[in-house]
């Protein structure tokens, strides 16, 4: 199951704008191998209010001149991931943290060696649900999946996750419904107290 899980926390929504502020991972073939850092913006970064509402930082705390930079956490995420036999990123809506990885080692001038290809658990749910003869639940008024990451961990019998979001605990959970979709394995400590429901 060698994977690399991903998960980050930002400033906003677009790379090209907004920051990194914390960055967690998870090597899904060694998963006690956990990697967690926070950093403040990159100067000139944008700020979105709703991005600070969802992870709980306040302008203060991710602005800190104490904090490394986002140079200096993304140069040591890359390093942690040399090691992994098979980067390929899984997550939810991992495109968009490969993203901000991808941007913040341009903006650092690092080489970005990471897979463009993904895996994400929305997909995987959305087909683990089919596959059972169910029906995935449909956001009625935009016409669209309703499979966000809460609804996927309550279908793998996980409560919500924690408010506010935190990168290490997205990326548990991201790890944790890979091998519960993939496997039908609990995978982590922290969730093991939770049956798997199909089973």
């Amino acid at each position: 199951m060698i994977m690399l899980v991903l998960d980050i926390e930002a400033s906003g929504t677009e790379y090209q704008t907004h920051s990194i502020v914390s960055l967690g991972a998870i090597d899904l073939d060694n998963p006690e191998r956990r990697f967690y850092e926070e950093c403040r913006i990159w100067d000139g970064a944008h700020i979105m209010d709703g991005a600070l509402a969802v992870n709980g930082y306040t302008e203060a705390e991710i602005t800190d001149p104490k904090k490394q930079t986002e140079a200096e956490l993304i140069q040591r995420f890359m390093e942690w991931s040399q090691h992994i036999g098979n980067r390929t990123l899984v997550g939810q809506n991992v495109s968009f943290d490969r993203d901000f990885v991808h941007a913040a080692c341009n903006r650092a001038g690092l080489p970005y060696d990471l897979a463009y290809r993904t895996l994400d658990t929305h997909s995987l749910c959305y087909m683990h649900i089919l596959k059972r003869g169910l029906t995935p639940p449909i956001d009625l008024q935009h016409r669209r999946s309703a499979l966000n990451l809460d609804a996927i961990l309550n279908y793998c019998g996980i409560p919500d996750e924690p408010v506010p979001h935190n990168a290490l605990t997205g990326a548990m959970c991201h790890a944790e419904v890979v091998s519960r979709l993939l496997y039908d394995k609990k995978l982590l400590p922290e969730f093991m107290q939770y049956p798997i429901p199909w089973l």
